[in-house]
């Protein structure tokens, strides 16, 4: 099989394309035909060697076909998706023509989305549908802040809660991508800076309910200083870097406010957080109706995975970057 392997620790060169052996089934596991795979920052850290040593093929999330199930959950041709469960860290990952993903992250879906348009859904929407829904409770009516709004997952984030019926206010850096996320359903769009709190507490003196920050560390006391007595704040990225967060909850974090993170490359898939919380099956029927704004921003072919990580690394993107793995 053609396999985009990391020659070592580094930038978008070091993605070559090299033949592999063809995985062999194997108990567990669910042996997928790879038609296409988004791309992610997390796929970012792995090539530059940020995260120690990974898996040689890299890439966290697919959709495909199964080729072989010895389990017998699913069946041969069965169209799925597969995302995280330890893929591109410590097991090959999805950067290739065959992948072996774990059972637990693999989920059927029926759907005429072309794989492209697919395969900008899984890990975005799981991770954003996991923290706005699984951890933040978020309900309709409630006001939700979402930081870092115009990337992949924050995009996703905001076609999740508008849908829901929440009054989202969305953040992005760039003027140009206001009317992008009012589009996607933002009831607000701000443009972000480092006390965006006393900014929202002006035209929302009582706080917000909840907030979902993607910018990260840099970020995320700013955002719980904008909740109501008991909101809660969830970290689902580090747009704005991964530096360590130095805190002192009593002079910080203002009582009665809450503070988790979620890291779906290490908790999609366990007894905790398990893929049948996630209602797949609605998220691709809403992208197909129309309902979530979900198409991909740039799709590559499989011999331009290089210029696909330059583009993600800019930040230029204005959404999710997909590789199609056959023409």
């Amino acid at each position: 099989m053609r396999a985009i392997v990391i020659k070592q620790p580094g930038g978008p060169e070091e993605l070559q394309i090299e033949t592999r052996p063809d995985p062999e089934p194997m108990p567990g596991h669910v042996l997928i035909e790879v038609k296409a795979f988004g791309i992610n920052q997390a796929e970012v850290y792995f090539r530059k060697g940020v995260w120690g040593d990974v898996a040689e093929i890299t890439g966290i999330e697919c959709v495909g076909t199964v080729k072989a199930d010895p389990d017998g959950r699913f069946q041969p041709g069965e169209k799925v998706i597969a995302i995280v469960g330890g893929l591109g860290r410590t097991l090959n990952g999805s950067y290739a023509e065959l992948v072996n993903a774990p059972a637990s992250n693999v989920a059927s879906v029926k759907t005429d989305l072309s794989w492209t348009d697919l395969a900008a859904l899984p890990e975005s929407y799981a991770t954003a549908w996991t923290a706005l829904i699984g951890i933040l409770n978020l309900r309709a009516g409630q006001t939700v802040l979402i930081r870092g709004a115009t990337s992949a997952l924050g995009q996703a984030a905001v076609n999740i809660a508008a849908h829901a019926g929440a009054h989202v206010i969305a953040t992005t850096r760039r003027d140009a991508r206001l009317a992008t996320l009012r589009a996607l359903g933002a009831r607000e769009v701000v443009l972000e800076h480092p006390n965006l709190s006393s900014e929202i507490r002006t035209s929302h003196p009582e706080g917000l309910d909840c907030a979902l920050d993607i910018v990260g560390t840099a970020t995320v006391l700013d955002s719980a200083a904008a909740l109501k007595r008991a909101g809660h704040v969830c970290v689902v990225g580090f747009l704005g870097g991964g530096a360590p967060l130095e805190l002192d909850p009593v002079f910080q974090l203002q009582g009665g406010r809450a503070l988790s993170a979620f890291a779906s490359a290490i908790s999609t898939g366990t007894a905790e957080f398990p893929l049948s919380e996630i209602p797949f099956q609605a998220i691709v029927d809403r992208a197909a109706e129309g309902l979530y704004q979900a198409k991909p921003a740039r799709v590559f072919a499989f011999s331009e995975i290089q210029e696909a990580h330059r583009l993600l690394e800019s930040t230029g993107a204005g959404g999710k970057i997909v590789v199609a793995v056959a023409p």
